[in-house]
């Protein structure tokens, strides 16, 4: 049985973009992605999906850091400034535990801790288990 990072490693569109889920535990999640080319859209900054692909895993470790599969319901993002090549980090803290919908709020920040984005999300948490033994 796999831990809940190893889980999402079979995230294959967050694979892809290079988004690696560096640490889970009861209600933290933090993720990562180095920003290249191939992340960057005509206007030469990275592309606005590419952040919320990372935000997104951030908030699906937290979010089913008690267990219980949880999809998100919503999910909304604002960008505060563009983010260019280099890493950017997602740091995701369930707000609201509800048992059923919770709550969380995801920074996104670049190497030098410069805000870049905020999403929150909730989600619907289900009462079917992970097939997960543990968190990291």
């Amino acid at each position: 049985m796999a831990t809940l990072k190893e889980f999402f490693k079979a995230d294959h569109f967050a694979a892809e973009a290079g988004v690696e889920l560096l640490e889970v535990r009861p209600g933290y999640a933090r993720a990562s992605m180095e920003v290249t080319e191939k992340h960057l859209n005509a206007g030469g900054v990275c592309q606005g999906g590419a952040l919320f692909t990372l935000a997104d895993l951030a908030f699906a470790a937290v979010a089913n850091s008690c267990g219980k599969l949880t999809l998100s319901v919503t999910a909304n993002i604002t960008f505060l400034r563009p983010a260019g090549r280099g890493m950017v980090y997602a740091e995701a803290v369930e707000v609201f535990p509800h048992r059923r919908i919770p709550f969380v709020e995801v920074k996104l920040t670049d190497e030098s801790g410069a805000l870049l984005a905020v999403l929150t999300s909730s989600g619907y948490r289900k009462e079917s288990d992970l097939p997960v033994e543990g968190l990291e």
